[in-house]
């Protein structure tokens, strides 16, 4: 492949691939389903789509479906991607002070979003920090805050802030929410109640962000792996490990009944059990794509939209899908509806998302890259 070509492909400069990549790929399954198509796939007569169907939706309680990893696959994406960010801004000569200063703000920009998102949805102020924006918020900083010390100690850190967050669901005091792996009665819900002054707030729990942490942390450390001399080899085998290892962790938790996987209020076995499945996902990335090659000019379709991935996570979560839809239904209902209404109502969700797409290769081929 020649420079002109791998340039397009990868637009930014001491950047892997995979990792642009991921990121992409994430948020390509994310404007999926602001379109609407995995709802519509749960209403196909057809038992194999919906089986499909429902790992495209979140586990109702103790359990894990495919897409209860795309929130940690983001989050720790983004603990990849600080130490190629900060890197990159230290090679342009800027200074500890005003790198650390920019994290900062970027805390609080996404904090801002995070709840400008709810505000919008509600029409009141709401502070909450279930939203992959505000959770960053807080992880995003600790990360980065941390990102300089020794391997071991942000390990020891996320094992202890696991282990505290687990403690305190066990053994928080207050009748009513003194059951931790009951929905609706443990700390989480009595949390969420406080802040939002009310008596049953959402079963998402805001207390996630202290758990979720970890996924941004060990999202550092495998950047830092990546940006490492070691050998491909290395890095892979290095990856494995990890991954195979909090997998382990994670489903002892759970089947042993310690702790049992529940994604809506982030239990640490959920946390090891999506972190280990997330850190084999970046492996076999980086594998297929920056080892063995095989996949470099197919990943530029996702790469398109993970350059843009906070603009199009703001677009459809501001409700630009459903207006979008609003624009693109009649033109599905009009050519499909001979087939019925659910395939037009399928045909108008694909072409939602590819819409969004189109945005965002628009944004790209224009190198117009909306950054926070």
């Amino acid at each position: 492949m020649n420079s002109e070509a791998q340039k397009m492909i990868s637009p930014l400069p001491g950047r892997i691939t995979s990792v642009d990549f991921f990121r992409g790929f994430t948020m390509f399954l994310l404007a999926g389903e602001a379109s609407e198509l995995y709802s519509h796939l749960l209403e196909v007569d057809c038992r194999a789509v919906q089986l499909i169907g429902m790992q495209f939706h979140h586990h109702e309680w103790h359990g894990l479906h495919f897409w209860d990893l795309i929130q940690p696959f983001f989050m720790f994406i983004v603990g990849v991607a600080i130490p190629f960010a900060v890197a990159n801004r230290r090679k342009k000569g800027e200074s500890s002070k005003n790198v650390t200063l920019h994290a900062i703000k970027r805390s609080l920009l996404l904090l801002f979003l995070g709840w400008a998102l709810y505000f919008i949805d509600a029409g009141h102020l709401v502070f909450r920090f279930q939203n992959v924006l505000a959770q960053l918020s807080v992880t995003y900083i600790v990360a980065f805050l941390i990102m300089n010390k020794s391997f071991k100690f942000q390990l020891i850190f996320t094992l202890v802030i696991l282990l505290l967050i687990d403690l305190a669901y066990r053994f928080f005091p207050v009748e009513g929410f003194n059951h931790p792996w009951v929905n609706f009665e443990n700390l989480g819900a009595w949390f969420n109640n406080l802040i939002e002054g009310v008596d049953k707030a959402s079963e998402w729990a805001t207390l996630n962000f202290v758990s979720t942490t970890a996924h941004t942390v060990w999202g550092v450390l495998c950047g830092k792996l990546l940006m490492s001399d070691k050998s491909p080899a290395k890095k892979i085998r290095t990856l494995i490990i990890a991954g195979v290892s909090a997998l382990a962790i994670g489903y002892s938790l759970d089947l042993l009944n310690i702790t049992p996987i529940i994604k809506k209020i982030a239990t640490s076995s959920f946390v090891f059990a999506s972190g280990g499945w997330t850190i084999l996902a970046l492996t076999l990335c980086y594998w297929l794509i920056d080892v063995k090659k095989l996949f470099i000019r197919g990943s530029r379709f996702f790469i398109i939209v993970g350059m843009n991935s906070i603009f199009i996570y703001l677009f459809f979560s501001a409700g630009g899908a459903m207006w979008l839809s609003r624009l693109v239904a009649p033109f599905g209902n009009l050519l499909f509806s001979w087939a019925g209404e659910l395939t037009a109502a399928i045909i108008t969700s694909l072409g939602v998302w590819a819409v969004m797409w189109l945005m965002c290769y628009w944004l790209y081929k224009n190198k117009l890259f909306i950054k926070i």
